[in-house]
């Protein structure tokens, strides 16, 4: 078992959990992921990465409010313990692997959306302790659904915020900011990082294309299973298929074929509004038939 020690709200329907899991912690990479299971009956659940502690042995995930199952996670309180947390899993980020002086010489721009701005942290984070510069874009819908801005503030260099109300920061997409940071402001980045919603980092994608500025995402989104074994994470990159969960999630933006992965994201929509219809009346202590065999 895995008890949460840490249990915090950071938006409507976004939770933050700190789970004791030494091995994890250990072992773990800016970039990689974990699969949790509340109970020997439930669904696993990939999520990314969202901090590391190895002296605590601790593991931060951050987890939306959307499925029977992610709710059946956002559930548990500080003291519970997940049946399962296995990981670190995935590759991690590129940038771990280069050598300290170039990579002291790069410059990053991230670009984080929603509940995406979680997994962004501990890469600034990581690149800070090493003495490399980034720039950060958070997104999100409003004000009310910002995450770790503070966190984001404290290890980034820059730190711009787009929201689509102009509740905070500019008004207007993460696109725009890139934008007016790249052409307007003429600041030069060697690579950027976008995660994010798959259609955010689609435009993120097609906008720093034009300006020839290499960019990673991160697929996490599409992992079911984490394994490979499911094929749900298939995603065709620069003409190849390639499974997200061991192959990647981090991927070249400008290669992959974001309107498959959009598709791939949808067939499963009718599945989960049929689990969350059956949880809520369990909930309610009916027996539910929906999706049963007559």
């Amino acid at each position: 078992m895995y008890p949460i020690l840490e249990k915090r709200l950071l938006a409507e329907g976004i939770w933050l959990m700190q789970v004791l899991a030494p091995r994890v912690a250990h072992s773990a990479q800016p970039g990689q992921f974990v699969i949790v299971r509340v109970d020997e009956h439930g669904e696993r659940i990939p999520l990314t990465i969202s901090d590391f502690d190895p002296a605590q042995g601790s593991v931060t995930i951050v987890t939306q409010a959307i499925g029977a199952s992610t709710r059946k996670i956002c559930s548990l309180d500080a003291g519970d313990a997940f049946a399962d947390f296995a990981g670190p899993l995935g590759h991690p980020s590129e940038f771990v692997t280069m050598q300290p002086g170039e990579l002291r010489r790069r410059h990053y721009l991230f670009v984080a959306g929603g509940v995406g701005t979680a997994p962004v942290y501990p890469q600034v984070k990581w690149l800070r302790e090493h003495g490399v510069a980034a720039d950060v874009i958070i997104g999100a819908k409003t004000r009310d659904m910002l995450i770790y801005t503070d966190a984001m503030r404290a290890v980034a260099e820059n730190l711009h915020i787009a929201t689509d109300d102009g509740s905070e920061g500019f008004k207007g997409l993460v696109t725009q900011v890139v934008e007016e940071l790249v052409e307007k402001q003429g600041r030069h980045y060697d690579e950027c990082v976008a995660i994010g919603p798959m259609v955010m980092m689609k435009f993120v994608a097609l906008t720093t294309k034009k300006y020839g500025l290499r960019t990673t995402v991160s697929l996490n989104a599409l992992m079911v299973d984490g394994t490979g074994m499911c094929g749900a994470c298939r995603v065709t990159v620069g003409g190849r298929t390639r499974f997200t969960c061991v192959e990647g999630p981090e991927f070249d933006g400008h290669e992959v074929d974001f309107d498959e992965a959009m598709r791939r994201q949808g067939m499963y929509r009718t599945q989960e509004q049929r689990a969350a219809a059956i949880e809520a009346e369990r909930a309610a202590g009916h027996q539910c038939k929906i999706g049963l065999d007559k």
